[in-house]
């Protein structure tokens, strides 16, 4: 085998693990997919013969890359905060069949990476979300970290303590039995279809949050407290009527379809058997990068 051929072997070995840093860095399945081609370019290009540990050395490259977009989008302040001045930007789902992940997907979504607290790492600084990612989510040891962001390994760790504060704060706590959960999510559907406000009501948390995102041609929405929410719900029942089950983000959700067409994709967050969080990605075009088949 050629030493290009064992490079790009070895470089395949990590592509999945390189994705899941990406796409928590980023929140966007096609930038993540760029950043790892991006690494891929820089590792072709450099001799790593004296590199120990080849994984180590490639995610602080995608942490760079991923860095120097979201310092690119914050001076171009094209993508709002999830919830900045009534807009609300959720990051991009990954969706899987009910049954299982499929690997590629189970790395993404590994380590409970739910749409909820995919929101919240949108609301971190670009360095407090570098340190936080690659320290707390990945294992990366501060002394990786401080170089990428050209500062001491004390700095670097005040940085991932101040943002895993923000994320304990406002990240709601999920329960983990996918079946109960799905159950729940069960429920919410019945209750939409059939306008049934009360049964509504029994499944959203007092002061759940729903927030949806239809890009530039539909207006986005933040909604709180469980009777706007069970409101809305039956309102838009229509995405309910032809909802199939599906994983977002390791957790039961549902994706609704029109004529073969993806309409939504929902995910929910639920706590003590009640849904604390409801996040709603209608915006087509993203929707149709997604690749769902009706």
């Amino acid at each position: 085998m050629s030493e290009e051929s064992l490079l790009a072997e070895r470089f395949e070995a990590e592509r999945a693990q390189l994705r899941a840093v990406a796409y928590r860095m980023l929140g966007s399945l096609a930038e993540a997919e760029d950043a790892v081609q991006e690494a891929w370019l820089k590792l072709s290009r450099t001799d790593v013969s004296g590199v120990r540990n080849l994984g180590a050395w490639l995610t602080t490259v995608v942490g760079r890359v991923c860095l120097d977009q979201l310092r690119s989008r914050t001076s171009r302040r094209e993508d709002p905060l999830p919830e900045q001045e009534g807009q609300v930007r959720l990051p991009d789902p990954v969706v899987s069949g009910l049954s299982t992940l499929d690997p590629v997907h189970e790395v993404l979504v590994a380590d409970s990476v739910g749409i909820a607290l995919m929101v919240v790492l949108d609301t971190l600084g670009p360095v407090e979300r570098l340190a936080f990612v690659l320290h707390d989510l990945f294992e990366v040891p501060f002394d990786e970290i401080a170089p990428i962001l050209g500062r001491t390994s004390a700095a670097t760790r005040q940085l991932a303590r101040r943002a895993r504060r923000r994320v304990q704060g406002a990240t709601p706590a999920a329960d983990s039995d996918v079946a109960r959960k799905r159950e729940v999510v069960d429920a919410f559907l019945r209750a939409a279809r059939g306008g049934d406000f009360e049964a509504l009501l029994a499944v959203l948390d007092p002061e759940v949050v729903a927030r949806s995102d239809g890009g530039a041609l539909v207006p986005s929405a933040l909604r709180r407290g469980a009777a706007e929410v069970a409101g809305q719900a039956i309102a838009f029942a229509r995405f309910a009527a032809d909802g199939r089950p599906v994983l977002v983000n390791g957790s039961p959700g549902v994706v609704s379809f029109a004529d073969g067409r993806p309409l939504s994709v929902m995910s929910f967050t639920i706590h003590d058997g009640r849904i604390t969080a409801l996040d709603v990605l209608t915006d087509p075009t993203r929707l149709a990068a997604l690749g769902l088949t009706g």
